[in-house]
């Protein structure tokens, strides 16, 4: 499939770049139902063990083109305008439902869905000086898209969350890190990225997407239930020929090579 952003695959790292680097990688219509398919295509692609995003020239990825998407949704019907927020929201579904961990490089700006995109990543390293907004109030819609208000609240609070979603204003760097949105600021995002692809890339995959999936599912179990599931699929690693392999490596005192089964 032809997409129009950059798309590689080297050594189980997968590379995403949106490459419209003149208006800031902006989204049109197309490029939000490509990632849609690209992510929910993840789900089978056992060759893929871990995904960057990316950005092309000095940004990240400044949300919806305002010419190509926002023009358009103000002369679309309601029948078309629910299409297309649902459409959006399959976009975050399908980031999570794949297996596997999805990690954000955010230089310049990261705004609107752009910056959901990367609250929807499982790890997030920002560059010194990036500017992260969900300005939806500063278009007139809510901060309510792309499962923005279930999502941020659970990694900065809801207060923080609440103030950011209200305003629309910038986040900083340092306000990214503090609260907990970035793991890293650091100014080199893509080589960090990189070299804790490579890391995961090489780590037992099966275990890794149970934990992906633990993460999303145990936010809505109380301690009971969550101790229940956590011993269900930790009991399933225990039967992975990688569980065996890592026995054996470290009885030996070498290094295990995970091969995902």
């Amino acid at each position: 499939m032809a997409y129009d952003f950059l798309y590689e695959v080297s050594e189980g790292v997968a590379t995403l770049t949106f490459n419209r680097p003149d208006v800031l990688n902006a989204l049109t219509f197309e490029v939000y139902a490509q990632l849609r398919q690209l992510f929910e295509d993840l789900r089978y692609d056992d060759a893929v063990k871990v995904v960057i995003l990316t950005g092309a020239g000095d940004a990240f990825c400044s949300g919806g083109d305002v010419h190509e998407i926002i023009g358009p949704l103000t002369k679309m019907d309601s029948r078309g305008l629910i299409r297309f927020t649902r459409m959006t929201g399959d976009l975050v579904r399908a980031m999570r439902g794949c297996p596997q961990p999805i990690i954000a490089a955010v230089e310049g700006v990261c705004a609107g869905a752009g910056a959901v995109l990367a609250m929807a990543s499982d790890i997030r390293f920002g560059q010194p000086g990036c500017k992260t907004s969900f300005l939806f109030s500063r278009v007139g819609l809510s901060g309510a898209d792309m499962g923005t208000c279930a999502i941020l609240p659970r990694i900065i609070g809801r207060g923080r969350a609440a103030e950011l979603l209200f305003t629309g204003r910038d986040m900083t760097s340092e306000e990214g890190l503090e609260w907990g949105f970035y793991n890293r600021v650091v100014e080199d995002v893509l080589a960090e990225a990189y070299a804790l692809a490579d890391q995961l890339a090489k780590g037992p995959s099966l275990a890794q997407c149970i934990t992906k999936r633990q993460l999303d599912s145990e936010a809505n179990m109380s301690i009971n239930e969550a101790l229940e599931a956590e011993a269900r699929v930790q009991a399933r690693c225990m039967e992975t020929n990688d569980f065996k392999r890592a026995y054996e490596a470290f009885a030996n005192k070498r290094q295990p090579e995970f091969k995902g089964d």
